[in-house]
């Protein structure tokens, strides 16, 4: 299928389009102003079911054959939705139990978006009526550009229908009762299995759920999700070679196995918004773009959502700085995306999101909003030559929804397994290091260096994957509480981190959680929280042991030769001093560079490179500081038409530049 920046003639600009809230006079203007901001894609239809399909089987496409029929004459090109996300109040009346339930056995009711359960066979039928209507309508519109199925899959439900078709799953992933058993250990509690019937969905119950039970369900459910994508999908190809994506979101949460929806769709599509404001915004932009990349193995991707000045802190939401918008969006677009979208064009008038900024905000298009994302807009007008380009990365860090879900189970010791990504990334983006992310069994041969936060549990192919990675000659990172338990959440037996133990030339004997604000020190001068653990150097090299409290003079970060490689691993959560300089160390032994050496502090590097192996390449310079900078760098600037000779690039505050060498 052909890339979506072929059929734009460039990098994609835009943003969800909803002109159903708005009237004519809106319109005329919309169709001025998109020009006005370099707009060339626009998402339509996300939230229109009640529009589409009024009644049930009835279809009303008169509104959308007009504005599909303006955007393209106004030279904009429409990324179709699925309106599967947000059923109409038709629907609630007519299919009372696809209404999702909740762990407790709360039915939720219509009101909201996301009001249905997956696994309902009344949803199902009727979201593949609707993908298939609209598929057969617009198939070959000359608008449409590409598909996009549903909005951001994340409804978890535990009614009577997902019960059913999760026995139907746990059936034909283990066949018979007495594997399904053995998997989970029904022995303890006497939760022993005479019935597939028996089975249910790990509802709200008096106190821990079986971690193999609560396990299995997240990896049905997202099976389940990837089914009902699939369907839509495959009901669109009947009627459309356009290529097919979601949105998937990179939140703190994750319900679904994002390496198997990267495989499925034609190309991904990711929706990022950033939690912090500042430098650390910048940073959550690098993880999100890089995350998105790794995840389609080589395919192309999309930020498709973004916002122009919506940050979701935890104490709140909070707006964006100036500049930010065109950093974050070529912060993206430097990490492999084929453009940059927001959510959305127009901020609503009403409804739920009504504060969700927008590129033309309430107070009208006078306004720095509207001012920046114009400018953004032009800026990646002018980028269309790096369309098929890739970027190269040395380092990968992984990344397994079953360590996820695995630690995210009551009763386990608490360990965030998202912070624990975000800070390994965080860590080599600070080095300005490019990172991929990996599963554990990928072929891992092509990095450097792979960096394995907390991996809790540990298949035994993912395991093989990792000894044959060191044994070739890699360098191999693994953090604390790694290899506790096998691919059915079942403990490792005879000391941790279990099939690892002989790459990395140790044995861990216990587990010791910290007490919170409770410290201790390393011989190499850092602090360590949160973890320890007693160990045994069984051929490793003690880089550092801990010098305080019952750990005194006990192994903390070992070094070991295996094969060809090396295995590092870190017994604890090391303060941030004392983890930058781990990792500058293993990115020092392993042979990995940054970007650019010598970047001053707030400066970010990435590069893209020109596919076929050739010399040219485009490196993008983000400032996310206050003061202009300097930089040592040649090159032809595509933001500003300006060669940049031996005296290097003055990089204005909080300002861009994208460098074609080579």
């Amino acid at each position: 299928m052909r890339r979506i920046t072929e059929r734009l003639g460039g990098l994609a600009f835009g943003g969800d389009y909803n002109p159903e809230q708005w009237d004519e006079q809106v319109w005329k203007e919309d169709d001025l102003l998109m020009r006005q901001a370099g707009v060339n894609l626009a998402t339509v239809g996300v939230f229109s079911w009640a529009l589409l399909e009024p009644q049930q089987g009835r279809f009303d496409f008169a509104w959308l054959d007009a504005h599909l029929d303006r955007l393209h004459a106004n030279g904009v090109a429409v990324d179709l939705a699925t309106p599967t996300a947000s059923p109409p109040p038709w629907f609630t009346l007519a299919h009372p139990d696809a209404m999702p339930v909740t762990a407790d056995g709360t039915r939720l009711t219509h009101g909201s978006r996301d009001t249905y359960c997956l696994a309902a066979p009344g949803y199902r039928q009727a979201a593949r009526r609707i993908a298939a209507a609209l598929a057969e309508r617009y198939g070959a519109h000359p608008a449409v550009a590409m598909w996009h199925v549903h909005n951001e899959y994340a409804t978890v439900c535990y009614c009577e229908h997902a019960a059913a078709a999760f026995r139907d799953w746990l059936r034909a992933r283990y066949g018979t009762l007495d594997a399904l058993n053995a998997a989970w250990g029904t022995a303890f509690w006497s939760q022993r299995y005479g019935a597939w019937e028996q089975v249910l969905p790990p509802r709200a119950t008096q106190w821990h759920h079986n971690p193999g039970h609560t396990l299995d369900y997240r990896r049905f459910w997202s099976d389940e999700a990837l089914a009902a994508y699939r369907e839509q999908r495959d009901a669109i190809r009947d009627h459309s070679a356009l290529p097919v994506t979601t949105n998937l979101m990179l939140p703190g949460y994750q319900v679904l196995d994002l390496w198997k929806f990267g495989a499925e769709v034609d190309f991904v599509g990711i929706d990022h918004y950033p939690d912090a404001p500042g430098i650390d915004a910048a940073a959550d932009t690098a993880f999100g773009a890089d995350r998105a990349r790794s995840f389609g193995g080589g395919k192309p991707w999309l930020l498709i959502e973004q916002g122009t000045n919506t940050v979701y802190s935890p104490s709140g939401t909070l707006p964006k700085e100036p500049g930010d918008i065109l950093r974050h969006s070529l912060g993206h677009i430097g990490r492999g995306s084929e453009g940059a979208l927001f959510f959305q064009w127009r901020q609503s008038r009403a409804g739920a999101e009504l504060w969700h900024s927008a590129i033309v905000p309430h107070a009208g298009p006078d306004t720095r909003i509207f001012r920046e994302a114009a400018a953004t807009g032009a800026a990646v007008a002018g980028l269309g030559e790096l369309a098929g380009s890739r970027v190269h990365a040395e380092v990968a860090v992984l990344h397994d929804a079953d360590v996820w879900w695995a630690l995210d189970t009551r009763g386990l010791p608490q360990v965030d397994y998202h912070a624990a990504l975000r800070r390994a990334h965080r860590a080599l983006w600070d080095a300005g290091v490019t990172a991929d992310f990996a599963h554990p069994e990928h072929d891992l041969s092509r990095y450097r260096l792979v960096v394995a936060p907390s991996l809790y549990l540990l298949s035994d192919a993912g395991a093989a994957s990792l000894r044959r990675y060191v044994e070739g000659g890699g360098t191999l990172l693994v953090q604390h509480f790694s290899g506790a338990v096998d691919g059915s959440h079942q403990a490792r037996l005879g000391g941790y981190p279990g099939p690892l133990r002989e790459v990395l030339g140790l044995r861990v004997e216990e587990y010791r959680p910290l007490g919170a604000g409770e410290l201790l020190t390393l011989s190499d001068g850092s602090s360590v929280e949160g973890w320890s653990e007693l160990l045994r150097a069984e051929g490793a090299e003690v880089v550092a042991t801990y010098t305080s409290g019952v750990m005194d003079r006990q192994p903390a970060l070992t070094r070991h030769r295996f094969g060809g490689g090396t295995g590092w691993y870190a017994s604890t959560r090391l303060d941030d001093a004392g983890y930058a300089a781990l990792i500058g160390r293993v990115l020092g032994e392993s042979g990995a560079d940054p970007v650019l050496a010598g970047l001053p502090a707030g400066v970010e590097a990435v590069r893209r490179s020109s596919p076929d192996g050739g010399s040219r390449s485009w490196l993008f310079l983000l400032n996310h500081g206050t003061e202009p900078v300097e930089v040592a760098v040649q090159g032809y600037d595509l933001l500003t038409a300006v060669d940049v000779g031996p005296a290097g690039l003055t990089l204005p505050a909080r300002g861009a530049a994208v460098l074609r060498q080579g």
